[in-house]
């Protein structure tokens, strides 16, 4: 007897419904993360909002008040004491870890010859290095749970090809987080765990802070679609790959951006 169910057994409905499960989103307090946030508790996960700022974590979980489902912890994803404490509390709340999504990122606009290193290893520490220290403890949780899960990485436009110059440090993290999400996938898959990513392009979040609007009309300009991306429009891939919609999915880059990297070349 096959171990897989006919395709056409299985309702939309099922395929999306995520109750009963326990998911963590690290870096989940405001834009793209929040946006994922809502999708998923939407869906029926009961879901834990971290994120380095506690007090924006705790607002943002304000916004679910009258759901049990939703709790807030803080940590700085580039510590692995700190990684394992958030996967740690998402057991100790609800019982188990079954989707794991790290949006946590930072970047800045800081042209080539006038990064420092400094700023080039805070980088990759969080954006690449945090990406692995919670991956890790995340995995190490499902796979002791003996159940398989998911794990969603938001990557970025930039693990493939320039979009704004300036930001060489930020996209060497995310080209490093493409490479590194390859050989989880692989080495996951016997687990019953998925690795995949997202990478949006240009996204209207309060992270686009630093930039003027000089720049993001420029961005704005060479997007097909002719604007930048919601929050929202994130959260509805990040749940597609949470879900049993991408039941035979791993080691896959679904791409979010608009069509821009359609045009190539940095604006």
């Amino acid at each position: 007897m096959t171990k897989f169910p006919a395709a056409e057994s299985v309702s939309i409905g099922e395929l999306v419904d995520l109750t009963g499960k326990t998911a963590l989103v690290v870096g989940g307090a405001m834009g793209i993360g929040l946006g994922i946030v809502r999708r998923l508790h939407e869906a029926g996960a009961n879901t834990v909002l971290s994120d380095i700022n506690g007090a924006a974590a705790e607002q943002a979980v304000a916004e679910f008040s009258e759901s049990d489902r939703i709790h807030a912890v803080v940590g700085d994803v580039s510590d692995p004491e700190d990684a394992e404490a958030m996967v740690r509390a998402a057991v100790d709340r609800f019982g188990a870890l079954d989707i794991f999504v790290n949006n946590a990122g930072i970047y800045g606009i800081s042209p080539f010859l006038e990064t420092s290193l400094e700023t080039a290893r805070r980088t990759l520490e969080v954006n690449l290095l945090g990406v692995m220290a919670c991956s890790q403890a995340a995995a190490r949780q499902m796979i002791a749970q003996g159940s398989g899960g998911r794990i969603v990485v938001v990557s970025s436009i930039e693990s493939l090809t320039p979009s704004l110059v300036g930001m060489g440090h930020y996209g060497a993290s995310k080209h490093g987080v493409a490479g590194l999400i390859k050989t989880m996938a692989l080495e996951l898959a016997p687990h019953g765990i998925s690795v995949n990513s997202v990478a949006p392009g240009g996204i209207r979040t309060p992270g686009l802070g630093p930039l003027d609007d000089d720049v993001l009309d420029a961005f704005e300009a060479v997007v097909p679609m002719g604007r930048m991306g919601l929050p929202d429009e994130i959260g509805r891939v990040a749940l597609f790959l949470a879900s049993d919609l991408a039941a035979y999915m791993t080691g896959t880059q679904v791409v979010v951006d608009g069509g821009r990297t359609l045009r190539g070349a940095a604006v």
